[in-house]
């Protein structure tokens, strides 16, 4: 028997392996031992499973629910997304005609950048939006409508009153 022919009696001990399929570290987030160490460990809250089959909801809302102006919450005129191709970007604003009768004296020109100045309407990605008059609301001042499109009911008001629409 020679010295290079000698073999152990024992295996050496395989190294631990844990921490497999997991996120960073030897025991990836399970910690040591235990019924939540194992293997298909999974507590389901029953209240989670409750919320998670209704919908998400999307998006956000400015919504202040102190309203601080003497006008209802929402007057300010609201961006409208017109046409749903990729051509129609153009986005168009709509203002009722309530609007301008709190808004505006007798006579005077309305036009977006008017409408910019007293914060009636607001710039969308830096530029002065379309803007779309419609025709909620009564109107007993003769205004002067110039460079806003203007609906068939609204026209009809504005001319009623005295006023008049240029484009």
């Amino acid at each position: 028997m020679q010295l290079y022919e000698i073999k152990p009696i024992h295996r050496l001990k395989k190294p631990k392996r844990v921490g497999r399929g997991g996120k960073r570290g030897t025991y990836s987030g399970h910690g040591i031992k235990g019924q939540r160490s194992r293997a298909g460990r999974r507590f389901k809250p029953i209240i989670r499973e409750l919320i998670k089959k209704y919908p998400k909801l999307r998006g956000y809302k400015f919504k202040s629910k102190i309203n601080h102006s003497p006008f209802p919450i929402g007057w300010v005129a609201q961006p409208f997304n017109k046409g749903c191709g990729k051509n129609q970007k153009s986005k168009i604003t709509i203002l009722n005609l309530e609007i301008l009768e709190k808004k505006f004296n007798s006579a005077e020109k309305v036009n977006p950048e008017i409408l910019l100045e007293k914060r009636i309407i607001r710039k969308i990605k830096g530029r002065i939006p379309l803007v779309k008059i419609l025709g909620k609301g009564k109107l007993t001042k003769p205004l002067i409508i110039d460079g806003c499109k203007v609906s068939k009911s609204a026209k009809e008001k504005i001319e009623k009153a005295g006023g008049t629409v240029r484009m």
